[in-house]
């Protein structure tokens, strides 16, 4: 029966480095790493994972917290999150949990019983007690996404805020002055940052701000629909749509062609987001690209950094984003 002495020899590494590897993956480079693991391999070493996990005092599991794993742009941070967690030696378990306290504290508790190291969120809700703060004043969590920010744990976020202002200038530059928003849902800091970025480039433009042209959404291609079926119906309808993610606006689109309204001739439509469908979409349509798959990588990153002691203070990260112009936006038509 092969042992660790075998692992090393094959490996052509020290005992102690396969121990290490074993048991702190996140302190050996991803070339020994990967050198180590081949060895386990090569020689058939089964390793006791459960005593490694009870010397190390780690699990190397990493809760994530998703709202709903339905969502394309969250499928999208979850991939960046388990390419960077298995090359820092983590595992990740995933957790669904629809927006549910209960469901979220739940979780958490899987970190303050230590059948997981920590977690992320990415959602607006904190689900740990202050028992779980470190000497630092840290909770093992990051918030990524959709964030609150009070200190007590690493936020990796965009600037919503600016960017949802970035594409009402857009539709602006077009000629576009009755612009309605189908928002995200109340609950959301996201709803609220975007809503404050689309008043202000209309402030700056000296458009009056009309909250008759805003609609109530959930990020959802439903609730797109619904309330593009609304607009359309108005007399006096808006010749642009910003909505607060592509989802909504693909289902929006989808009501403005039910109704014999041409898009973007008839109307604009914008998104946010940036995910897969945007760009297939008939027309492809006009959004914000946010690195997805990097809010996933560096959350991660943070996390391990934070639980090795790495992180004294709660870093906030800020992502960049990009305005797509494609054809879902064009000229406003004279009226």
């Amino acid at each position: 029966m092969a042992n660790i002495r075998d692992v090393a020899d094959n490996a052509g590494v020290s005992v102690a480095t396969v121990s290490r590897t074993l048991q702190q993956p996140e302190r050996v480079s991803p070339k020994t790493r990967n050198k180590v693991m081949a060895a386990v391999q090569a020689v058939g070493y089964k390793p006791n994972l459960m005593a490694v996990k009870f010397r190390s005092g780690k699990t190397h599991n990493l809760v994530v917290l998703v709202p709903t794993v339905a969502n394309v742009f969250f499928a999208r941070v979850i991939s960046g999150m388990q390419e960077a967690a298995a090359e820092l030696g983590y595992s990740i378990l995933l957790a669904n949990t629809l927006g549910n306290n209960d469901i979220e504290n739940h979780y958490a508790k899987m970190v303050s019983t230590s059948q997981a190291d920590g977690l992320i969120q990415l959602r607006a809700h904190n689900p740990f007690d202050a028992s779980m703060i470190n000497d630092n004043g840290l909770l093992p969590m990051v918030n990524a996404c959709e964030v609150i920010e009070d200190g007590q744990y690493p936020v990796v976020s965009l600037d919503n805020r600016a960017a949802a202002k970035a594409m009402t200038e857009h539709l602006i530059s077009l000629g576009h002055t009755r612009i309605a928003m189908i928002k995200g849902p109340h609950s959301s800091p996201l709803t609220q940052e975007r809503l404050n970025g689309y008043k202000d480039a209309l402030r700056d433009a000296n458009i009056t701000f009309d909250e008759s042209l805003l609609f109530d959404g959930d990020f959802t291609l439903q609730a797109g629909y619904n309330a593009g079926v609304t607009i359309s119906e108005l007399a006096n309808r808006p010749s642009a749509v910003f909505c607060e993610n592509d989802e909504t606006a693909i289902g929006a689109m989808k009501a403005f062609k039910q109704a014999n309204l041409q898009v973007p001739n008839d109307i604009s439509v914008a998104g946010f987001d940036d995910i897969a469908f945007s760009a297939f979409v008939d027309p492809p349509l006009t959004t914000i690209a946010q690195p997805a798959e990097e809010f996933g990588r560096t959350a991660v990153t943070l996390l391990v950094d934070l639980l090795n002691g790495k992180i004294k203070k709660a870093p906030k990260v800020i992502l960049p984003f990009e305005l797509i112009v494609r054809e879902s936006t064009g000229v406003a038509a004279p009226r």
